[in-house]
């Protein structure tokens, strides 16, 4: 099977272009072959076309065009927030964002962290050589 992820009603998405860039939603109507209704709790509900739209491997249960209430009830019950940011594609997107938020001495001492960290592993593998030479 080529594809796992599919457009569905209930699929979770993430916005990878426009004003709502880097957030969740989740799909809940499929308006043609281009576009879907989107909505999240924290946003307004409306159209995005699918170009702009990622899918992610979280699905929710919910029916068609649910309230507000009813979608948020069942994102918190399948605990969407928490499966995103335990999986491999957001902790990378949270960890470019604390890399962007960087000041220019938190990144000197990031560099120094780092330089400091390669000079150990150098040691220790100088020593398994050593051991291993022996």
């Amino acid at each position: 099977m080529p594809f796992k992820r599919y457009v569905e009603i209930g699929r979770v998405a993430l916005v990878n272009y426009g004003k709502e860039y880097g957030r969740l939603v989740v799909i809940v109507d499929v308006l043609d072959q281009n576009r879907a209704l989107v909505d999240a709790p924290d946003m307004v509900r409306g159209q995005m076309n699918f170009k702009r739209l990622s899918l992610t491997d979280i699905k929710i249960d919910i029916p068609r065009v649910p309230k507000k209430k009813t979608l948020i009830d069942a994102m918190e019950k399948a605990d969407v927030k928490n499966k995103w940011e335990s999986s491999s594609w957001g902790r990378k997107l949270i960890v470019q964002k604390k890399r962007a938020s960087l000041n220019d001495f938190d990144r000197f001492k990031l560099m120094l962290a780092k330089i400091k960290k390669g000079g150990l592993v150098r040691q220790e593998l100088a020593k398994l050589k050593k051991e291993n030479a022996a």
